[in-house]
């Protein structure tokens, strides 16, 4: 083999090494930007791709899955000048590989400071108990101001939160007796609304009480004084029907009606508490011809219409008769 050949054969292996540093393969989830002389010229993607030997070659490797930037714990002045301590996560994603790679240097970097930057800026506007009470509103506000700011580097930020505030312990403290004074003016104030409503039943149940034993008292007034009257009806019809029947010369009548009010005021003055003895003149033959005419009467009550068995009671004897009555 001669000079000439091996020269053939170096030019040809020479030339196969050149065509295969052309040959370049983009791993899933990777995007390669290919530079000319320096230059950017465009993005390769994932897969077997070709490039001009010598004149291009890759200029950055960009990862393009969704990536996490852990924010460390940094202090925060609040608006009303509390000093608490946060630590936040931050998701993000490559959308322009090019724009990633040229338009800032050290992405990462960048984005993490950008973070802890919004991070103090968005929470220092926000007094502490605004703070502590409303993570929501601080992820919400995080995100679209760093999303807005890391735009123009081709980053999507997917998601910022808040992993955890903490107050200095005496403001925890002093968050926590106030909690506690709080809670128990809240309790004297239930307590205080409680007794009230108690009051306030308690009297409607009294008005009730008051209105229903008035109304019944009326309605017993209100049958008592029927029962006056008709009890005085009665009376009345009783008095007529003696009055017609003496009227008629019935004398047996005369005798039950005087027998009636005799025997009336006898029970009056028996039942008298300051009375326990009492003399009195009577005539007896007057009384027992009373009680005769009563024993009459009810004899042709309870005959049922059967005519007398024997003849009537005669007039009582006239004469006075005086003795002492003894009356229990």
């Amino acid at each position: 083999m001669g000079g000439l050949d091996i020269a053939v054969i170096a030019f040809v292996v020479f030339v196969l090494l050149v065509l295969l540093t052309g040959v370049k393969t983009v791993p899933q989830g990777y995007l390669y930007t290919v530079e000319r002389f320096g230059r950017y010229i465009r993005t390769i993607e994932p897969g077997l791709n070709i490039i001009v030997p010598v004149f291009d070659r890759i200029g950055a490797k960009m990862n393009v899955m969704e990536q996490v930037l852990d924010v460390p714990t940094q202090e925060v002045i609040t608006k009303d000048n509390a000093s608490v301590s946060a630590d936040a996560v931050a998701f993000y994603q490559v959308l322009n590989a090019a724009q990633a790679a040229y338009q800032v240097a050290n992405l990462e970097n960048a984005l993490l400071n950008l973070t802890m930057t919004n991070i103090r800026s968005v929470m220092g506007s926000m007094d502490l108990d605004e703070l502590l009470s409303n993570r929501d509103t601080i992820n919400d506000r995080l995100l679209r101001v760093v999303d807005e700011a890391a735009n123009p580097w081709g980053i999507k930020i997917t998601r910022v939160e808040i992993k955890d505030i903490a107050p200095p312990t005496d403001l925890v403290e002093a968050m926590a007796r106030q909690m506690k004074a709080e809670r128990e003016k809240r309790a004297q104030v239930l307590e205080a609304e409680g007794a009230r409503n108690a009051q306030i039943l308690r009297a409607e149940g009294a008005k009730q009480s008051a209105i229903l034993q008035a109304e019944g008292q009326r309605e017993a007034a209100y049958r008592e004084a029927e029962a006056r009257e008709r009890l005085a009806e009665a009376e009345a019809k009783a008095t007529r029907m003696v009055s017609e029947a003496i009227a008629a010369g019935d004398v047996q009548a005369i005798n039950y009606f005087v027998a009636q009010k005799y025997t009336e005021a006898l029970a009056s003055i028996g039942t008298a508490n300051n009375q326990k003895i009492v003399l009195m003149p009577m005539e007896a033959a007057s009384l027992i011809g009373s009680l005769g005419g009563i024993g009459a009467i009810a004899r042709e009550v309870f005959a049922e219409g059967q005519p007398a068995a024997r003849s009537r009671a005669s007039t009582p004897r006239s004469g006075p008769a005086s003795g002492p009555l003894e009356t229990p």
